[in-house]
Protein backbone atom coordinates (compact mmCIF):
# COMPACT_ATOMS: atom_id res chain seq x y z
CA UNK A 1 0.00 0.00 0.00
CA UNK A 2 2.70 2.05 1.11
CA UNK A 3 4.92 1.48 -2.07
CA UNK A 4 1.82 1.89 -4.25
CA UNK A 5 0.71 5.35 -2.93
CA UNK A 6 4.22 6.48 -2.97
CA UNK A 7 4.49 5.35 -7.00
CA UNK A 8 1.24 7.57 -7.07
CA UNK A 9 2.74 10.99 -5.18
CA UNK A 10 5.50 10.36 -7.41
CA UNK A 11 3.24 9.93 -10.40
CA UNK A 12 1.56 13.25 -9.98
CA UNK A 13 4.17 15.47 -8.54
CA UNK A 14 6.30 14.31 -12.17
CA UNK A 15 2.88 15.03 -13.89
CA UNK A 16 2.40 18.55 -12.07
CA UNK A 17 6.44 19.46 -13.18
CA UNK A 18 6.08 18.63 -16.75
CA UNK A 19 2.58 20.69 -16.82
CA UNK A 20 4.57 23.38 -15.48
CA UNK A 21 7.93 23.20 -17.81
CA UNK A 22 5.14 23.13 -20.76
CA UNK A 23 3.30 26.02 -19.64
CA UNK A 24 6.34 27.66 -19.20
CA UNK A 25 7.94 27.02 -22.74
CA UNK A 26 4.81 28.09 -24.06
CA UNK A 27 4.56 31.19 -22.31
CA UNK A 28 8.10 31.96 -23.27
CA UNK A 29 7.86 30.77 -27.08
CA UNK A 30 4.72 33.64 -27.52
CA UNK A 31 6.04 35.70 -29.90
CA UNK A 32 5.42 39.75 -28.98
CA UNK A 33 2.73 41.13 -31.15
CA UNK A 34 4.62 44.54 -31.66
CA UNK A 35 1.84 46.29 -32.98
CA UNK A 36 -1.18 48.40 -31.46
CA UNK A 37 -4.90 48.40 -31.87
CA UNK A 38 -5.56 50.91 -35.32
CA UNK A 39 -5.66 54.47 -34.38
CA UNK A 40 -9.46 55.91 -34.58
CA UNK A 41 -11.08 57.48 -31.59
CA UNK A 42 -14.86 57.75 -32.00
CA UNK A 43 -17.26 59.77 -30.41
CA UNK A 44 -20.57 61.75 -30.92
CA UNK A 45 -21.08 65.23 -30.88
CA UNK A 46 -24.64 66.45 -30.99
CA UNK A 47 -26.01 64.30 -33.94
CA UNK A 48 -22.27 64.88 -35.80
CA UNK A 49 -20.28 61.24 -35.22
CA UNK A 50 -16.03 62.54 -35.14
CA UNK A 51 -13.79 60.16 -35.96
CA UNK A 52 -10.18 60.93 -34.62
CA UNK A 53 -7.68 59.82 -36.98
CA UNK A 54 -3.60 59.30 -35.81
CA UNK A 55 -1.21 59.66 -38.80
CA UNK A 56 1.34 58.36 -36.60
CA UNK A 57 4.11 60.07 -34.32
CA UNK A 58 6.85 61.99 -35.07
CA UNK A 59 10.18 62.21 -32.96
CA UNK A 60 10.82 66.01 -32.87
CA UNK A 61 14.17 67.86 -30.99
CA UNK A 62 11.64 70.19 -29.75
CA UNK A 63 14.45 71.80 -27.38
CA UNK A 64 15.82 73.00 -30.49
CA UNK A 65 12.76 74.01 -32.35
CA UNK A 66 10.84 75.95 -29.30
CA UNK A 67 12.05 79.65 -29.13
CA UNK A 68 13.05 79.68 -25.42
CA UNK A 69 16.31 78.17 -23.85
CA UNK A 70 17.05 74.65 -23.99
CA UNK A 71 17.28 74.04 -20.67
CA UNK A 72 13.75 75.31 -19.95
CA UNK A 73 12.35 72.95 -22.53
CA UNK A 74 14.31 69.70 -21.22
CA UNK A 75 13.21 70.86 -17.54
CA UNK A 76 9.46 70.91 -18.17
CA UNK A 77 9.60 67.68 -20.23
CA UNK A 78 11.19 66.09 -17.40
CA UNK A 79 8.23 67.51 -15.40
CA UNK A 80 5.76 65.83 -17.61
CA UNK A 81 7.88 62.73 -17.63
CA UNK A 82 8.46 63.62 -21.18
CA UNK A 83 11.73 63.90 -22.84
CA UNK A 84 13.32 65.34 -25.86
CA UNK A 85 13.37 64.27 -28.99
CA UNK A 86 9.57 64.43 -28.07
CA UNK A 87 7.03 61.45 -30.07
CA UNK A 88 4.79 64.23 -31.34
CA UNK A 89 1.01 62.88 -32.64
CA UNK A 90 -0.20 63.93 -35.47
CA UNK A 91 -3.80 63.68 -35.81
CA UNK A 92 -6.48 64.64 -38.37
CA UNK A 93 -10.38 64.54 -37.73
CA UNK A 94 -13.29 63.45 -39.80
CA UNK A 95 -16.47 64.82 -39.29
CA UNK A 96 -19.92 62.47 -40.13
CA UNK A 97 -23.08 64.80 -40.13
CA UNK A 98 -24.98 62.45 -41.94
CA UNK A 99 -25.11 64.64 -44.54
CA UNK A 100 -21.65 65.15 -45.95
CA UNK A 101 -18.45 62.85 -44.92
CA UNK A 102 -15.35 66.15 -43.77
CA UNK A 103 -12.40 65.26 -43.00
CA UNK A 104 -9.64 67.87 -41.20
CA UNK A 105 -5.94 67.68 -42.65
CA UNK A 106 -4.83 64.62 -44.43
CA UNK A 107 -1.37 63.73 -42.36
CA UNK A 108 1.95 63.69 -43.97
CA UNK A 109 1.76 60.78 -46.45
CA UNK A 110 5.04 60.14 -48.00
CA UNK A 111 6.57 63.63 -47.34
CA UNK A 112 7.73 63.35 -43.59
CA UNK A 113 8.87 59.54 -43.04
CA UNK A 114 7.98 56.22 -42.31
CA UNK A 115 6.38 57.02 -39.08
CA UNK A 116 3.82 59.18 -40.30
CA UNK A 117 1.38 58.54 -43.31
CA UNK A 118 -0.84 56.01 -41.39
CA UNK A 119 -3.89 58.22 -42.02
CA UNK A 120 -5.02 55.96 -45.15
CA UNK A 121 -4.95 52.90 -42.83
CA UNK A 122 -6.20 54.15 -39.77
CA UNK A 123 -9.05 55.90 -42.19
CA UNK A 124 -10.16 51.76 -43.44
CA UNK A 125 -9.83 50.15 -40.38
CA UNK A 126 -11.95 53.03 -38.81
CA UNK A 127 -14.99 52.16 -41.35
CA UNK A 128 -14.33 54.49 -44.18
CA UNK A 129 -12.99 54.51 -47.69
CA UNK A 130 -11.31 57.69 -49.21
CA UNK A 131 -13.90 58.01 -51.87
CA UNK A 132 -16.72 58.23 -49.03
CA UNK A 133 -14.53 61.63 -47.77
CA UNK A 134 -17.18 64.57 -49.75
CA UNK A 135 -15.08 67.52 -48.17
CA UNK A 136 -11.44 68.18 -46.91
CA UNK A 137 -10.65 71.38 -44.74
CA UNK A 138 -7.43 72.19 -44.42
CA UNK A 139 -5.78 74.32 -41.06
CA UNK A 140 -2.98 75.12 -43.06
CA UNK A 141 -0.67 73.61 -45.53
CA UNK A 142 2.51 72.38 -44.11
CA UNK A 143 3.34 69.10 -44.97
CA UNK A 144 2.27 67.03 -42.01
CA UNK A 145 -1.41 67.92 -42.88
CA UNK A 146 -1.52 67.91 -46.15
CA UNK A 147 0.49 65.51 -47.34
CA UNK A 148 -2.46 62.68 -48.07
CA UNK A 149 -4.06 64.70 -50.75
CA UNK A 150 -1.89 62.99 -53.87
CA UNK A 151 0.27 60.84 -54.53
CA UNK A 152 2.56 61.08 -57.64
CA UNK A 153 -0.04 63.84 -58.82
CA UNK A 154 -2.85 61.63 -57.87
CA UNK A 155 -5.86 62.72 -56.09
CA UNK A 156 -6.24 60.24 -53.39
CA UNK A 157 -9.72 61.39 -52.30
CA UNK A 158 -11.37 61.20 -55.56
CA UNK A 159 -15.10 62.95 -54.72
CA UNK A 160 -13.83 65.36 -52.40
CA UNK A 161 -13.43 69.53 -52.77
CA UNK A 162 -10.32 70.75 -50.93
CA UNK A 163 -11.01 73.77 -48.56
CA UNK A 164 -8.54 76.24 -47.33
CA UNK A 165 -8.55 79.85 -46.04
CA UNK A 166 -7.48 82.20 -49.50
CA UNK A 167 -4.25 83.59 -48.08
CA UNK A 168 -2.79 80.18 -47.23
CA UNK A 169 -3.59 79.29 -50.84
CA UNK A 170 -1.95 82.25 -52.52
CA UNK A 171 1.19 82.01 -49.54
CA UNK A 172 2.13 78.75 -50.34
CA UNK A 173 0.95 78.03 -54.36
CA UNK A 174 2.55 80.95 -55.48
CA UNK A 175 5.89 80.79 -57.64
CA UNK A 176 6.47 83.69 -56.87
CA UNK A 177 7.02 82.81 -53.54
CA UNK A 178 8.46 79.61 -54.17
CA UNK A 179 11.32 81.66 -56.02
CA UNK A 180 11.40 84.37 -53.50
CA UNK A 181 12.17 81.60 -50.38
CA UNK A 182 15.28 80.62 -48.96
CA UNK A 183 16.11 77.13 -50.01
CA UNK A 184 15.29 75.60 -46.44
CA UNK A 185 12.11 76.56 -47.17
CA UNK A 186 11.83 75.96 -50.78
CA UNK A 187 10.32 72.00 -49.99
CA UNK A 188 7.09 73.53 -47.97
CA UNK A 189 6.09 75.07 -51.36
CA UNK A 190 6.67 72.59 -53.65
CA UNK A 191 5.27 69.77 -51.47
CA UNK A 192 2.18 72.02 -50.61
CA UNK A 193 1.67 72.80 -55.07
CA UNK A 194 2.32 69.13 -55.66
CA UNK A 195 -0.91 68.18 -53.39
CA UNK A 196 -2.97 70.27 -53.74
CA UNK A 197 -2.67 71.27 -57.65
CA UNK A 198 -4.21 68.35 -58.68
CA UNK A 199 -7.15 69.45 -56.74
CA UNK A 200 -7.24 72.73 -57.96
CA UNK A 201 -6.47 71.59 -61.74
CA UNK A 202 -9.16 69.34 -61.69
CA UNK A 203 -11.72 71.92 -60.17
CA UNK A 204 -11.56 70.56 -56.38
CA UNK A 205 -10.30 73.37 -54.85
CA UNK A 206 -12.71 76.12 -53.24
CA UNK A 207 -10.54 79.33 -50.91
CA UNK A 208 -12.56 80.72 -48.51
CA UNK A 209 -11.80 84.22 -46.43
CA UNK A 210 -11.99 84.91 -43.09
CA UNK A 211 -14.64 83.85 -40.89
CA UNK A 212 -17.40 82.14 -42.45
CA UNK A 213 -20.21 79.38 -42.75
CA UNK A 214 -18.60 76.17 -45.01
CA UNK A 215 -20.92 73.70 -44.38
CA UNK A 216 -24.51 73.48 -42.34
CA UNK A 217 -22.60 72.97 -38.79
CA UNK A 218 -18.84 73.80 -39.84
CA UNK A 219 -17.25 76.87 -39.80
CA UNK A 220 -13.92 78.22 -39.80
CA UNK A 221 -12.24 79.99 -37.31
CA UNK A 222 -9.30 82.35 -38.40
CA UNK A 223 -6.14 81.77 -36.04
CA UNK A 224 -3.46 83.05 -38.07
CA UNK A 225 -0.07 83.47 -37.16
CA UNK A 226 1.67 79.77 -37.26
CA UNK A 227 0.99 80.00 -41.45
CA UNK A 228 0.03 83.26 -43.48
CA UNK A 229 -3.84 81.71 -43.21
CA UNK A 230 -3.73 79.06 -40.34
CA UNK A 231 -7.56 77.89 -39.98
CA UNK A 232 -9.47 76.50 -37.22
CA UNK A 233 -12.54 74.89 -37.52
CA UNK A 234 -15.61 75.14 -35.17
CA UNK A 235 -17.59 71.81 -35.33
CA UNK A 236 -21.31 72.46 -34.14
CA UNK A 237 -24.50 70.13 -33.63
CA UNK A 238 -27.14 70.40 -31.03
CA UNK A 239 -25.52 73.20 -28.96
CA UNK A 240 -22.49 70.97 -28.83
CA UNK A 241 -18.97 72.60 -29.99
CA UNK A 242 -16.01 71.41 -30.93
CA UNK A 243 -13.09 73.33 -31.82
CA UNK A 244 -10.42 71.66 -34.31
CA UNK A 245 -7.58 73.78 -33.82
CA UNK A 246 -4.68 72.61 -36.04
CA UNK A 247 -1.21 73.93 -35.12
CA UNK A 248 -1.87 76.27 -32.16
CA UNK A 249 0.18 74.27 -30.36
CA UNK A 250 3.10 71.76 -30.39
CA UNK A 251 4.24 70.83 -26.98
CA UNK A 252 1.81 71.29 -24.55
CA UNK A 253 4.56 70.57 -21.53
CA UNK A 254 5.71 73.98 -22.38
CA UNK A 255 3.14 76.07 -24.39
CA UNK A 256 0.19 75.31 -21.65
CA UNK A 257 2.17 76.93 -18.79
CA UNK A 258 3.83 79.57 -21.07
CA UNK A 259 1.63 80.33 -23.77
CA UNK A 260 4.30 83.01 -25.27
CA UNK A 261 6.92 80.38 -26.40
CA UNK A 262 6.59 80.23 -30.08
CA UNK A 263 8.57 77.67 -32.47
CA UNK A 264 10.40 77.45 -35.39
CA UNK A 265 7.70 76.23 -37.78
CA UNK A 266 5.60 79.54 -36.99
CA UNK A 267 5.57 82.02 -39.59
CA UNK A 268 4.85 84.88 -37.54
CA UNK A 269 5.17 84.42 -34.06
CA UNK A 270 3.91 87.55 -32.42
CA UNK A 271 0.61 86.86 -34.12
CA UNK A 272 0.47 82.63 -33.35
CA UNK A 273 1.21 83.60 -30.15
CA UNK A 274 -1.37 86.17 -29.92
CA UNK A 275 -3.61 83.41 -31.84
CA UNK A 276 -3.12 81.07 -29.16
CA UNK A 277 -3.90 83.32 -26.35
CA UNK A 278 -6.72 84.20 -27.62
CA UNK A 279 -8.29 81.26 -28.82
CA UNK A 280 -7.14 79.59 -25.60
CA UNK A 281 -9.07 82.02 -23.63
CA UNK A 282 -12.71 81.75 -25.67
CA UNK A 283 -12.18 78.19 -25.69
CA UNK A 284 -11.25 78.14 -21.93
CA UNK A 285 -14.81 80.59 -20.78
CA UNK A 286 -17.10 78.83 -23.13
CA UNK A 287 -15.74 75.22 -21.96
CA UNK A 288 -15.91 74.49 -25.51
CA UNK A 289 -14.23 70.62 -26.94
CA UNK A 290 -11.41 71.22 -28.78
CA UNK A 291 -8.90 69.18 -30.93
CA UNK A 292 -4.93 69.58 -31.23
CA UNK A 293 -3.31 68.03 -34.28
CA UNK A 294 0.00 67.74 -32.06
CA UNK A 295 -1.44 67.08 -28.93
CA UNK A 296 -0.95 63.38 -27.58
CA UNK A 297 -3.79 61.13 -29.62
CA UNK A 298 -6.79 61.21 -29.69
CA UNK A 299 -6.12 64.94 -29.11
CA UNK A 300 -9.21 65.92 -27.60
CA UNK A 301 -10.11 67.55 -24.61
CA UNK A 302 -11.01 70.87 -22.54
CA UNK A 303 -8.66 73.88 -21.87
CA UNK A 304 -9.06 75.27 -18.25
CA UNK A 305 -7.70 78.98 -17.63
CA UNK A 306 -4.95 78.83 -15.08
CA UNK A 307 -4.05 82.77 -14.35
CA UNK A 308 -1.84 83.33 -17.08
CA UNK A 309 -1.05 79.69 -17.86
CA UNK A 310 -3.94 76.45 -18.99
CA UNK A 311 -4.41 72.82 -17.85
CA UNK A 312 -5.39 70.53 -20.32
CA UNK A 313 -8.05 67.93 -19.10
CA UNK A 314 -8.33 65.29 -21.77
CA UNK A 315 -11.84 64.05 -23.24
CA UNK A 316 -13.20 61.34 -20.82
CA UNK A 317 -13.00 57.94 -22.56
CA UNK A 318 -16.15 56.78 -23.09
CA UNK A 319 -18.27 54.26 -25.12
CA UNK A 320 -20.34 55.08 -28.42
CA UNK A 321 -23.65 56.46 -27.59
CA UNK A 322 -25.36 57.09 -30.86
CA UNK A 323 -29.03 56.77 -29.69
CA UNK A 324 -27.87 58.60 -26.10
CA UNK A 325 -27.73 55.03 -24.46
Amino acid sequence: MRTHLRGNILRATTAAILLGLTASSALAAAPMAQTSAPGYYRFMLGNFEVTALSDGTVDLPVDQLLQEPAAKTVAALNHAFQKTPQETSDNAYLINTGKRLILIDTGAGDLFGPTLGKLMGNLKASGYTAAEVDDILLTHMHPDHIGGLAKNSVIQFPNAIVHAERDEGNYWLSETNLAKAPDASKAFFKDAMAEVDPYVKAGKFRPFKGDVALLPGVSSYTSFGHTAGHTSYMIESQGQKLLVMGDLIHVPAVQLDHPNVTISFDSDPKEAAASRIRVFNAMAKDRTLVAGAHIPFPGVGHLRKAGTSYQWVPVNFSRMRPNGD
